[in-house]
């Protein structure tokens, strides 16, 4: 094959369409949770609608994780959460929306106020808040603290 041939194919190769498509990426957002304000509460309640609408609107994949503790965990707990009925409502709503509690803010709490303190039924349990966060980030997480 000589030069100009072999430049002709090569022209072809590089111009033709890709017939290889990307998958798609699965945006992972971890949102914190660290103040007991009903107004913060539902900000981030908004704010994970907003990004599941977002991505999944542009055909995207996305994953959403809340983190509460400190007195942010009063968020999850079952007996004063202002949000409630929403965590409920968007565990029914969206299977890429998880609500995590750290377990050592529980345990302080039950024990200032000398009972069990159980979380709503949507949250599960970590050791630490603020190790999850620090994990979730050396994963490749997006952190957002509204």
């Amino acid at each position: 094959m000589n030069a100009l041939a072999k430049a002709c194919v090569l022209a072809l190769v590089l111009c033709a369409p890709a017939t290889v498509t990307a998958e798609t990426k699965t945006h992972r957002l971890a949102i914190h949770v660290s103040e007991d304000q009903a107004d913060k509460m539902n900000m981030v309640l908004n704010n994970v609608r907003n990004a599941i609408e977002y991505f999944e609107g542009k055909g995207e994949k996305v994953e959403v994780r809340v983190v509460a503790y400190g007195p942010g965990l009063a968020m999850f707990r079952d007996d004063i959460s202002p949000v409630k009925d929403r965590l409920s409502e968007y565990r029914r709503k969206y299977a890429n929306v998880s609500f995590v509690g750290c377990r050592n803010t529980l345990d302080g709490m039950s024990k200032r106020e000398s009972r069990q303190i159980a979380l709503v039924g949507e949250a599960i349990e970590v050791a630490t808040g603020i190790g999850h966060l620090i994990e979730l980030q050396e994963q490749g997480w997006t952190y957002i603290r509204p």
